[in-house]
């Protein structure tokens, strides 16, 4: 049977292990091919491919809700639940998602872009089964991988899960790999050097008895023979609890030593593992013990895999192993990742400026690559921090650093650091700390959809008491405004955010200093022409609508706002004896910083005299496209910024 064959999970089991052999190097090179077209998350899925055929082998989804963590390890879930025609279209606009989604199918329970959630929907899953509110839903099936675990919702849930004893089944994704590898104890060691070879061997013997165990374990007839024995020996005259607490004592011993993560059995979660993730036979074979143990109370199954398995070029990547892909040669592979942009600019400026202050750290979650930190990892290794997936912890520990005397640099995706609203807003601002953020993929993102644009920050971040918000409109202003940050930043946090792709690039001598607007175009004296105050990336699009206008025979001015809180009085003063001023973000239009330019100027000597109209990112949730699609369709390009400024003028 061939993949074009396959239409939903139940086909899947008619085919032999020999046959679902097959059909995993064929959906291997499915998925190859197709993200080599489209773009999208490559190593990840290309791990998973014999883990998501076990799994709907052995579970009837979506009466077993299959939930998987960071979803971007869900495309072989996606071909075997009927939308394996959808892949010419991944991640386009009008296509289907990179993630689950669930206007996709019925098999897509959630909608899981960010880490560390799966198993908190899981406990609640259960709990409303048990509540007899899904009285069909037999099992719940929670995958976390992918460095999910280094993520502390993934602990609070656990704890939760092994407290009240629900019937979940987690699965545990291990290859030792988020973007980075991952920050933990819990997951498996790099290979060690030749040197450490008798090391090895040692090691190859535990999970070799580890591997028994498992096999013991999930054997029926063991388990039926424990319980008799369990009950025998509790019935024992006189010493029956004591020899019952001895028995358990003496296992206990035996899975600590040969099983490390058997901290899971001190949260009251039953462990099973090390399971090889592309052994189908012994996956299906853990998964079904699983199955019929699950009424005991929850259980993890660790299973081993590797990220990229079966792509050359992914295996090679010693970096991420090809986590995500832009559109490649499938014969070659992508080339190498390197920072482009903003996220370059960025990478060079805080090298720059490590040289010479030996104060300055970087902290990152899980993502050095993606955040431009690499080449500091390597030159300033003492200095440089990956917590995992835990911006939680990244925020916080960045404010103890600067508590200490140091100036952390928290680097992260804008849209990851909504994770961390309290500690930014109690931990950092309230004790005024000196702490930078530089948030990189800010505004519209694009083809990973609405879980990763990052169009909140300006409307939270400027509502911070004492935060600093700037927006750079060119590769030389991110480069100044990191230098001037760190000054900054005696007077409490800074924010520095900026978006993904090709950046702007100006003269030296057009770059704007500290929290000061700047001026780029100058209309007519008498101020009969519109202003137009545009943020960061909207600097671009607000210069060519002058130019558009100017054709017409309409003058505009233009500001490049640079700092959005606090606001320039100058830039301010300036706006308010125009006859019309338009303001342009590609952050969410309610409680932004266009309204608090509105607001402003109302309160200004000219009041409501002056006609404003904001332009931003609408408050509903942006399906994914090209982010240059989208912000036309928004009316963020330059044709959309002087048509508004057209209709105020009228």
């Amino acid at each position: 049977m061939a993949l074009r064959d396959i239409r939903q999970p139940s086909d899947l089991r008619a085919l032999d292990h020999a046959q679902m052999a097959e059909l995993a190097e064929e959906i291997r090179q499915f998925i190859v091919d197709a993200v080599a077209v489209t773009g999208g998350h490559l190593g990840s899925n290309l791990g998973a491919v014999e883990l998501t055929l076990a799994l709907h082998r052995v579970f009837d989804s979506p009466r077993d809700a299959i939930l998987w963590d960071t979803g971007h390890q869900a495309y072989v879930h996606k071909i075997v639940t009927g939308r394996a025609g959808g892949f010419s279209a991944l991640r386009q606009a009008g296509g289907i998602s990179g993630y689950p989604s669930r206007e996709e199918s019925a098999h897509d329970l959630i909608e899981n872009s960010h880490a560390s959630t799966v198993l908190s929907y899981a406990y609640g899953l259960a709990v409303a089964r048990d509540q007899g509110l899904a009285p069909d839903r037999r099992h719940v099936v929670a995958v976390i991988g992918d460095g999910s675990m280094t993520g502390g919702m993934a602990y609070e849930a656990l704890n939760n899960l092994g407290h009240s004893g629900k019937r979940v089944i987690v699965v545990l994704n291990d290859n030792g790999r988020s973007y980075a590898p991952t920050v933990s104890n819990l997951y498996r060691a790099a290979d060690d050097d030749d040197e450490h070879a008798p090391k090895r061997s040692v090691e190859r013997l535990t999970e070799s008895l580890a591997h028994k165990l498992t096999d013991i374990r999930l054997n029926p007839v063991y388990l039926r023979r424990q319980r008799r024995l369990e009950r025998f020996l509790r019935e024992l005259p006189v010493v029956g609890p004591q020899a019952e607490r001895g028995l358990e004592a003496f296992k206990k011993g035996v899975r600590e030593f040969l099983q490390p993560p058997a901290f899971f059995e001190a949260l009251g979660v039953r462990y099973v593992g090390p399971i090889d993730g592309h052994d189908l036979a012994a996956l299906e074979h853990a998964l079904e013990g699983a199955r019929l143990r699950v009424d005991e109370g929850p259980i993890v199954v660790h299973v081993v895999t590797q990220k990229g398995r079966g792509y050359p070029p992914a295996e090679d990547d010693d970096e991420k192993h090809l986590h995500d892909a832009p559109v490649f040669d499938p014969v070659s592979g992508p080339p190498k990742s390197v920072p482009t942009g903003y996220t370059q600019a960025f990478s060079d400026a805080i090298l720059k400026i490590a040289g010479g202050d030996h104060r300055v750290a970087a902290i990152t979650a899980a993502m050095p690559g993606p955040t431009g930190l690499i080449g500091f990892q390597e030159q300033y290794p003492d200095r440089f921090f990956d917590v995992g997936i835990a911006e939680q912890h990244a925020v916080t520990a960045a404010a103890g650093m600067a508590l200490g005397g140091m100036r952390p640099v928290v680097a992260l995706y804008s849209t990851f650091l909504n994770r961390a609203w309290d500690q930014v807003v109690y931990d950092v601002a309230l004790h005024r700390l000196p702490v930078v953020f530089c948030l990189d993929r800010a505004g519209i993102t694009g083809d990973d959809g609405p879980s990763h644009h990052g169009i909140y920050d300006l409307a939270l971040l400027s509502k911070v008491p004492g935060m600093r918000v700037l927006a750079p409109s060119s590769v030389q202003e991110l480069q100044r405004m990191l230098h001037d940050a760190i000054a900054l930043a005696d007077a409490g946090p800074v924010v520095i955010r900026y978006p993904k792709g090709v950046a702007r690039s100006v003269a030296d001598d057009e770059v704007g200093s500290g929290t000061a607007a700047r001026r780029l175009r100058s209309g007519p004296a008498d101020g009969s022409g519109p202003c137009i105050l545009a943020i960061g990336k909207m600097v671009g699009p607000a210069l060519a609508a002058a130019e558009i206008l100017a054709r017409d025979g309409i003058e505009a001015t233009v500001w490049d706002v640079r700092c959005c809180a606090p606001l320039d009085e100058g830039m301010l003063a300036d706006a308010s004896r125009h006859a019309a001023v338009v303001t342009v973000e590609d952050g969410i239009r309610d409680g932004g910083i266009g309204q608090s330019i509105a607001s402003s100027l109302r309160n200004g000597p000219r009041g409501a005299a002056v006609p404003v109209d904001v332009l931003g990112i609408p408050t509903s949730f942006i399906p994914h496209a090209k982010p240059d699609a989208i912000l036309a369709r928004l009316g963020l390009d330059a044709d959309g910024i002087a048509r508004t400024a057209r209709s105020l003028l009228s």
